[in-house]
């Protein structure tokens, strides 16, 4: 979630809120150029398997930037946006078709489902997140910053944005420079150790970081609170960026899966969190401020295929990408 601008203290979370009902998925995601068959599953022995065909292209060395997990394939605007959301992606970071993040070593800890922990590992996680996103936005002149991290407990936590509870919608929080990651609002209890969906969402949360510093935050709010925070459009201003923030943890995840050092982020992390994806949204949470499940998980993989931030303009998509 990102911060809500002062007159407005509503905040954001990630959206994070799985649906207990819904089986999670294993599967490998390659980040070369390969062809898969997977088995689907097995109901009973008397019935057929199912063979699914799942073509995967990769790395892309010859650009700018290492390429993610593949060939992104985003939602470029071929209809029309109004004029002045258009506006808020009309930025030279949001235009460069080579621009993406390099990788830098990430030397993460052991994730273990305990407060400290977890301390450990977002602390370092955003350290690496900072190392990975200050280079790229100081290329366009732009005042970096790092955010500041809290680690709340309890029921509740103050932020400039206002008190924000602590339930299993409240991942993460971001607001006006913090980063707030309430130990209680992982659902660890669910999760359990997989790293790859907890740096995801911290990933998500840095996003609205990014933002920030780029003035798109800014500029965003202003015209939700121009059009009304509840209104269709202040709704669907919300949606583009959280959607975009969703991109942003996506280019940070598959540019740094197998490149980041021996205890950076590995194919497990981005396969738990490229899978993950499917179960977080306005689907999932009953809200219409984050994106459905399906744009939800389109943009993260948007980012995390192709490592292109061109593909994370929402604010050029049509309305049907950012639904």
């Amino acid at each position: 979630m990102t911060d809500p601008e002062p007159d407005a203290p509503s905040g954001e979370d990630s959206g994070d809120t799985q649906d207990p009902g819904r089986p999670r998925r294993d599967g490998t995601r390659s980040r070369v150029p390969v062809v898969m068959f997977s088995l689907v599953g097995v109901v009973l022995a008397a019935l057929a398997s199912v063979l699914a065909l799942v073509a995967f292209t990769g790395d892309d060395e010859s650009r700018g930037a290492p390429a993610g997990g593949g060939n992104a394939g985003s939602a470029r605007a071929t209809e029309t946006v109004p004029g002045n959301i258009r506006a808020l992606g009309d930025r030279p970071l949001l235009q460069d078709p080579d621009a993406g993040l390099q990788a830098v070593t990430c030397a993460l800890p052991e994730w273990r489902s305990n407060p400290e922990a977890a301390e450990r590992f977002f602390t370092t996680a955003t350290d690496c997140l900072n190392r990975a996103w200050e280079p790229f936005l100081r290329r366009y002149e732009l005042p970096f910053r790092e955010p500041t991290l809290h680690f709340p407990d309890g029921p509740s936590f103050r932020t400039p944005c206002g008190d924000i509870r602590v339930d299993v919608t409240t991942a993460a929080y971001y607001c006006n420079d913090n980063l707030y990651v309430p130990f209680d609002g992982l659902q660890t209890d669910y999760y359990g150790q997989q790293a790859g969906i907890y740096l995801s969402v911290l990933a998500h949360e840095y996003g609205h970081h990014v933002q920030e510093v780029a003035g798109i935050m800014d500029g965003v709010w202003a015209q939700i609170n121009a059009a009304g925070q509840h209104s269709e459009d202040g709704q669907d201003l919300s949606r583009r960026r959280e959607l975009q923030a969703q991109c942003f943890s996506g280019m940070f995840m598959g540019s740094h899966t197998g490149r980041s050092g021996p205890q950076g982020v590995t194919q497990q992390m981005f396969d738990t969190a490229w899978y993950d994806q499917d179960t977080r949204g306005d689907d999932t949470s009953g809200t219409s401020d984050h994106g459905s499940n399906a744009n939800y998980a389109a943009w993260w993989r948007a980012g995390a295929e192709s490592n292109r931030i061109v593909d994370c303009n929402t604010f050029s998509a049509p309305a049907s990408k950012v639904s």
